[in-house]
């Protein structure tokens, strides 16, 4: 291993994942490690990609969504499209968060309104004078 190269367990260290993530994400073609027999040694595109990988599923874009993000990086020196479809995915996106945190709020508001009405129905029922007939 070189400082240019990372080994499987390196960069599941490194990244917190496991050989199976890193085997997944090569199979669906996002990550291009160089192959030894056995061996996969990542380079440091293929750190930097994981990370982005890792990043946009925490902010939930699909993987799809991910390999057209990194695959416009393969095209050259077009940064100003690059970034602007970049921009618009991760608005796209921030819009698709803000409104299910929108409906989870509403949820949560809701579900604390059952609570309280649970408890002050709770606490007139063990307030009732109890029948002798039970």
């Amino acid at each position: 291993m070189t400082e240019e190269t990372k080994t499987i367990r390196e960069m599941c260290e490194a990244f917190e994942v496991t050989p199976r993530t890193l085997r997944f994400y090569e199979a669906k073609e996002l990550l291009f490690p160089i192959r030894e027999g056995q061996k996969r040694l990542f380079t440091k595109r293929d750190a930097a990609r994981l990370k982005l990988i890792l990043r946009g599923k925490r902010f939930g874009f699909s993987l799809e969504q991910i390999r057209q993000l990194l695959d416009m990086y393969k095209r050259g020196p077009q940064q100003l499209n690059q970034m602007s479809k970049t921009y618009e995915i991760a608005l796209d996106r921030l819009s698709d968060m803000e409104r299910q945190r929108d409906e989870l709020t509403e949820a949560i508001d809701e579900l604390k309104e059952q609570i309280e009405w649970g408890e002050k129905t709770i606490a007139e029922l063990q307030n009732q004078p109890r029948d002798g007939n039970s």
